[in-house]
């Protein structure tokens, strides 16, 4: 059942979306019924003896109003504002909270002032020994894991709280496409939300605007279900419009078995004939990816993009052409957010980057054309998937698992101050989808939950190997597990490529491969076809199979995911498979 807010004049404070009952708030999705008044807090004869379906059955119950909203201007000290009717003042700035039919949004307003963040807090408790689950800022990396009270860590986008002893989940959460960049903390005695209006490092200039800063839903398990399908189900109501394509995402891509080096157009075509023969005679059909080191400069360059490498990949729209004769569809590997050969110093962002492949200003006009070029043309050469990667990274300068609170060094701004980091991202993501037409975007480096809706695809865990098994079981399996629950709800999750060389051993490899192909996610074999032997042949031909029909019946699971960072027990369609991880020495405990 879906649950609508009652009336702004009836309420006008955010607790009302976040004491939902035990189905999320989503528009669209079924009846819709008025949510009733329940009490701020349970009783503690109601605590020991829960009527059933009463608030108390729950995880956690939050105060109708926030208790503190904060607001930081310049980057030093928070300043509490001041209630004044419906609105929150700093003087500078106002924050307000307006409830609507799919959630509650967060509105700010501060036209003669620098913004930096906003601070919504509520006092509330959970249980003890409840665990908590967070998302990450773009990709993971290995790091996703139900944990204990930790108050300082920082949870991108949403929460899951589970408490095993009862089965009890709560899920709260902001909606895909926010204009801040949105995390979570919590502690003993309350829930806080950071919203993050900056401009690079240092504060937006935001002007005579209304931004609406996040639309924020909740919800709470329904009996019986288990901590995955409420947080599957919560990733529906964050993002009720998700693009997906008309059919299972899988192929081929070469980086594993090249790593961008000596390897030209003669080995794509072949590639592309050992994917026609695992696909065989499926109606679906896969995806022959060229990933770095088609164009000069490197494995992982910066553009222009107008060729490819004069003496490698001479002729670009007939390689493309020479795939779909092979029965495949081609895809292309792209980074269309940074130069290697700059023109005009002009056009490149402040702030530190790395000087080989230099950052474009996202928010300059002429570098939003450059892009829209750039895609088009690769589209335009017969390439019907586009693998765009390191744009998070060239627009702010630190990976995922370095950002934390703060996404970027400190002092510096793009040319355009009056945008937020997050109006930033988007605006370059509408770019890209109106660029690419009707080829499918997969997104590598990119933010999850403000490219849903406009990718088909998200790379969402940081690079497996073909040397290590060690990066496979850290960074794919991980990432596998843990936004699974967004495969479907947000986008096509594709946890990495199922690789495999003579370095690492096949009983390891293979197990990879079998749970991609069977878990409904996106399937990139990496191999070199000369260099499988015939019962590898064989196995990727019966993965490739499963995962062009879109994985096991039923779907996955991860079933011991509570307690293990790289599940090994999971549940695919009516069956429960267990797989094992472990290399001989147990796992590697140094970096990789």
């Amino acid at each position: 059942m879906t649950n609508k807010l009652p009336s702004l004049n009836r309420r006008t404070f955010i607790a009302r979306t976040l004491q939902l009952s035990a189905a999320s708030t989503l528009v669209g999705t079924g009846p819709k019924a008025v949510a009733t008044t329940e009490p701020v807090a349970a009783s503690q004869e109601s605590q020991r003896n829960p009527a059933p379906g009463s608030a108390s059955e729950r995880l956690v119950t939050l105060p109708e109003s926030p208790s503190v909203v904060s607001i930081q201007h310049e980057s030093g000290a928070f300043v509490t504002a001041e209630r004044i009717g419906r609105r929150y003042s700093s003087g500078k700035a106002e924050v307000w909270f307006e409830e609507r039919a799919d959630g509650t949004a967060v509105h700010v307003t501060c036209p003669n002032a620098p913004l930096s963040r906003v601070v919504v807090r509520w006092k509330t408790h959970f249980p003890q020994g409840t665990l908590f689950l967070g998302d990450a800022w773009e990709r993971s990396y290995g790091d996703l894991q139900w944990r204990f009270l930790e108050p300082e860590r920082v949870m991108p986008w949403y929460i899951a709280a589970h408490q095993v002893a009862t089965g009890r989940s709560f899920m709260l959460g902001v909606k895909t496409q926010p204009s801040a960049m949105c995390f979570w903390t919590v502690d003993s005695e309350g829930i806080s939300l950071w919203l993050d209006f900056r401009n690079g490092g240092s504060p937006s200039l935001p002007g005579d605007r209304v931004i609406v800063g996040a639309t924020l839903v909740s919800s709470h398990s329904q009996p019986g279900e288990s901590p995955f399908s409420s947080l599957r189900r919560f990733c529906g109501t964050m993002c009720p419009n998700p693009r997906l394509p008309a059919s299972p995402i899988c192929g081929s891509n070469s980086w594993y078995y090249t790593y961008g080096k000596n390897f030209d157009a003669q080995t794509m075509r072949r590639d592309a004939a050992f994917l026609a023969e695992l696909a065989d005679s499926h109606r679906n059909r896969p995806f022959c990816v060229i990933d770095g080191g088609w164009t000069p400069g490197g494995v992982g360059p910066g553009g222009p993009w107008t060729e490819g490498d004069p003496k490698t990949f001479p002729d670009m729209p007939g390689l493309a052409a020479d795939m779909k004769k092979l029965g495949v569809r081609p895809g292309i590997w792209i980074r269309p957010t940074a130069l290697s050969i700059v023109d005009d110093a002009s056009r490149i962002r402040s702030g530190p980057f790395d000087k080989r492949e230099q950052p474009l200003d996202l928010t300059l006009p002429e570098n939003k054309i450059l892009i829209q070029t750039d895609i088009a043309r690769v589209r335009s050469w017969g390439y019907e998937l586009i693998k765009h990667d390191f744009s998070t990274y060239d627009l702010f300068g630190r990976w995922g698992n370095q950002m934390g609170a703060e996404i970027a060094d400190t002092g510096w701004h793009f040319h355009d101050q009056t945008l937020t980091n997050a109006e930033i991202v988007l605006n370059l993501y509408r770019t890209l989808r109106e660029a690419a037409g009707d080829a499918v975007l997969l997104g590598c480096n990119t933010i999850g939950h403000l490219g849903a809706g406009l990718f088909e695809a998200q790379r969402t865990g940081d690079d497996v190997s073909s040397r290590v098994w060690e990066r496979t079981r850290r960074m794919g399996i991980n990432a596998l597990a843990y936004r699974l629950a967004q495969n479907g709800t947000f986008f096509v999750c594709d946890p990495d490529c199922a690789a495999h060389t003579e370095r690492i051993p096949w009983t390891l490899d293979s197990q990879f491969l079998d749970l991609v192909a069977r878990s409904g996610t996106a399937l990139f074999v990496s191999a070199d076809p000369s260099k499988i032997a015939p019962e590898q042949k064989q196995a990727f031909h019966r993965a490739m199979q499963t995962a062009l029909s879109g994985g096991d019946a039923g779907g996955c699971e991860p079933l011991d995911w509570l307690h293990n960072t790289t599940p090994e027990k999971w549940r695919l369609g009516k069956q429960e498979v267990s797989y094992t991880w472990s290399e001989q020495l147990g796992a590697n405990p140094f970096p990789v």
